[in-house]
């Protein structure tokens, strides 16, 4: 295999920047389903985990049951709401499911080899939109990790051995409240009637690495928020971290590695709240107020941490810039849009399921519901409000990305929109591949790596 710079990698969920691509003009900005397609490969089973690559592998999970599992469907429903899925708002698992693990050649998209990593039936129900493999795996280049909450922590060497496993135990605190008005929820606590509509909707957020360490978090059970940190070498749990949550809300953010000018953070956002941690899982700092049901991923640019939570069914969505270098509370009083360590921040501009974008000077925040706004990212001031991109759009749940100049936003319909990247806003492009996207794409070695409900495409000039 040839060694390649850490730009040419992408080791995890939304890559190296976040997204922010160095601008290359071998990097395609047309496609369709027969145009700059270097090749497409079927990937049997379900999954919404994003594409990684090392060296010449590019790796993606799926799982696979003998249960009619239906393809995730949709219908639009108008005045600008978030997309209904079919199916209702909880799905219980029936039958034997297969985790996997798959590895594709990156010259020729053929499958290299492919790894059952668990063979079982799922305890927790899913949301018709969500997957039992919805998680991304990291790489370090030597091991693969991949976490499922339903299957477990695996790491698998680049020959498909899987050298170690481990069943993660779910958060143990139990709140003492009283059960009237209340349901008991499948992990034993009591929630309220309302929030049992919304609990388990499945599991979704990616690991993050740094050094010998895997950090996971758990947002998706009813009554804590938890994260853990384990070695890659065996597996073994090195800290945990767990907390009553504030009420019960769900998320699916992925934790943040953040290696700012003052130290190494491992930031996670969930449960309302924003906490930091060394690596070592010593506290930090931490912040509330966040929306309920976070999802965004947390990333860095330009020295500032980026915090976003935008549930639209609350009033506060909000986004933060945060500095390096906070202690203990840095929660923003009433009234108040920055601090000592909060350098800017907007109440009501976060987006839902997509992770924003800091390219050239601006962020974009992409909305479920197929808008898009620019703010300066280092003053937090509004450059453009909320344009549609396309009214015919359905949601929009992959992140976007960035190069040469332009800003791309894959919708759930497959269609990719290519915005001029700036201060005027404009479409000037569209590429359709026909199939449902959800998974965010790898961008890397004058490819876009692409992932489709039931294929795996690397996109490229011909």
């Amino acid at each position: 295999m040839v060694t390649l710079s850490a730009r040419d990698e992408w080791a995890n969920f939304r890559g190296p920047s976040a997204g922010a691509v160095t601008d290359n003009p071998q990097l395609p900005d047309h496609w369709s389903a027969t145009e700059n397609i270097a090749w497409k490969t079927d990937v049997p089973g379900l999954g919404w985990s994003s594409p990684i690559v090392w060296d010449d592998f590019i790796f993606v999970t799926a799982v696979k049951s003998d249960d009619p599992i239906p393809v995730p469907g949709q219908d639009i429903i108008e005045d600008g709401k978030v997309p209904n899925y079919k199916g209702g708002m909880n799905r219980e698992a029936k039958g034997i499911y297969t985790w996997v693990l798959y590895a594709l050649d990156f010259n020729t998209g053929k499958i290299r080899w492919q790894r059952d990593l668990y063979s079982g039936t799922p305890q927790e129900k899913r949301h018709p939109k969500n997957t039992y493999a919805s998680e991304t795996p990291v790489t370090d280049g030597k091991r693969v990790y991949v976490y499922h909450a339903s299957a477990g922590l695996f790491a698998v060497d680049f020959k498909g051995k899987i050298v170690w496993s481990k069943k993660v135990t779910p958060p143990t605190i139990r709140m003492d409240v009283k059960t009237k008005g209340s349901v008991l929820t499948d992990t034993g606590g009591p929630q309220n009637d309302i929030a049992a509509m919304f609990a388990n909707l499945g599991a979704a957020a990616s690991p993050a690495i740094y050094r010998d360490r895997i950090f996971i978090t758990s947002d998706h059970e009813p009554r804590v928020w938890m994260m853990a940190a384990f070695n890659t070498e065996d597996g073994t749990e090195i800290w945990r971290h767990e907390e009553p949550k504030l009420e019960q809300a769900y998320g699916w953010s992925t934790p943040f590695v953040w290696q700012n000018e003052r130290r190494t953070e491992i930031v996670a956002a969930g449960d309302q709240r924003i906490r930091s941690f060394d690596p070592d899982g010593t506290p930090l700092w931490s912040l509330k107020g966040l929306s309920v049901n976070t999802s965004p991923t947390p990333f860095a640019s330009n020295g500032l941490l980026y915090v976003t939570s935008g549930y639209p069914g609350t009033p506060l969505r909000p986004v933060y810039a945060i500095k390096p270098g906070a202690s203990g509370d840095i929660s923003l009083p009433e009234g108040k849009t920055s601090s000592d360590y909060i350098a800017w921040s907007q109440r009501a501009a976060a987006t839902y399921m997509p992770s924003a974008l800091v390219y050239k000077g601006q962020m974009y925040n992409l909305y479920s519901q197929g808008f898009i706004t620019a703010h300066d990212a280092a003053t937090g001031d509004q450059v453009y409000g909320r344009k549609r991109i396309d009214s015919a759009a359905s949601g929009f749940t992959a992140s976007p990305w960035a190069y040469n100049g332009k800003v791309f936003a894959a919708s759930e319909d497959g269609d990719t929109y290519v915005i001029q990247a700036g201060p005027d806003y404009k479409v000037i492009g569209k590429n359709s591949l026909g199939e449902m996207i959800i998974a965010t794409p790898a961008v890397v070695r004058n490819s876009v790596i692409m992932r489709t409900v039931g294929r795996v495409y690397r996109i490229a000039r011909k």
